[in-house]
């Protein structure tokens, strides 16, 4: 088989365990794109999730990973499901269901098992948001989708509702054209974001209010000036996404497992504020919003109530 043949099989594979797109790239070095990294880094707006400061060669280089590499297969997964009518909170359409940790991996490891059956002797690593790669980048590059204004990632099929993951492998693969920006002159998600965290292509994570919610350290109080704009969300925030124009071809998950949990769409301000750690573990299993823990979800709780008096005041 020559490598167009591979690759569309590699392809088919991935479509048959159930990722929503796949495209290619080479295994070649991504400096500019690691460079703008690195210059939003040592501008602080990462804030305190300190991971991204480390590993600069990796992201820069695939192949200080797996030297070997030749070629990136860039995967996506639809994750979109309707918010439910009944849910009592704002939370983040990603973390209605079960955590993509628990899904994705073992997707990929069946994918390059396929992939080492279809070409024996082939060496890869994945990754799905858990190694120093730059997954926007190497989705851009594969043509898999193009970075919106909002940063995230926006496939034409699906929108941005959508899991990113990538295989580096040993092959050589057909790779794609890179994905054409298709944002145009709209800038509806910079204009809705609550916290003013976005530029064109760029955000402060420090003002986002999915950062607040979720990677802030439960020991840290969420900035009072920031707490009076979390627009009602507990954990994580949807804002920019739901306000892209392409998400209008938005599709449901193909994943059951993606779908909202009932345990997450009941959960209120009162249960938050009486919940205890046995509670929190048994509602929470295997779901995304235990990266927040306990500690954080009930902070998250405290900035809801500041805001709510904020804006009370300000009808008064």
């Amino acid at each position: 088989m020559d490598r167009k043949e591979i690759t569309r099989r590699i392809k088919e594979k991935a479509a048959e365990i159930g990722f929503t797109k796949a495209g290619v790239t080479t295994a070649a070095p991504f400096d500019a794109e690691a460079d703008r990294f690195q210059r939003w880094v040592e501008s602080g707006a990462h804030g305190v999730m300190n991971w991204m400061e480390r590993d600069r060669d990796k992201r820069r280089d695939v192949r200080n990973i797996l030297p070997e590499a030749k070629s990136i297969l860039s995967l996506a997964l639809n994750y979109y499901t309707e918010r439910p009518e009944d849910a009592n909170l704002k939370i983040s359409r990603y973390a209605w269901g079960t955590d993509y940790h628990e899904i994705v991996p073992k997707m990929l490891k069946t994918l390059l098992a396929e992939i080492q059956n279809l070409v024996p002797g082939t060496e890869g690593r994945y990754y799905s948001d858990t190694g120093p790669v730059l997954e926007k980048a190497i989705a851009e590059r594969a043509g898999v989708g193009w970075r919106g204004k909002h940063t995230n990632v926006i496939t034409r099929e699906v929108g941005s509702w959508v899991f990113l993951a990538e295989i580096i492998l040993s092959i050589e693969l057909e790779p794609d054209p890179p994905a054409e920006d298709m944002c145009g002159t709209c800038t509806r998600c910079i204009d809705a974001c609550p916290t003013d965290a976005l530029k064109p292509y760029e955000i402060d994570a420090t003002r986002c209010i999915a950062y607040l919610t979720i990677e802030l350290k439960p020991e840290h109080e969420i900035p009072k000036e920031l707490a009076a704009k979390l627009d009602g969300w507990i954990y994580g925030c949807d804002v920019c996404q739901e306000v892209c124009p392409w998400n209008r071809f938005s599709e449901p998950a193909p994943v059951e497992a993606f779908a909202p949990r009932e345990t997450i769409v009941t959960l209120t301000e009162e249960a938050v504020e009486s919940m205890a750690q046995d509670e929190y573990s048994r509602r929470f299993q295997k779901s995304p919003m235990k990266r927040a823990k306990l500690a954080g979800l009930k902070r998250n709780l405290r900035a809801l109530k500041q805001s709510k008096q904020h804006h009370a005041k300000e009808k008064a």
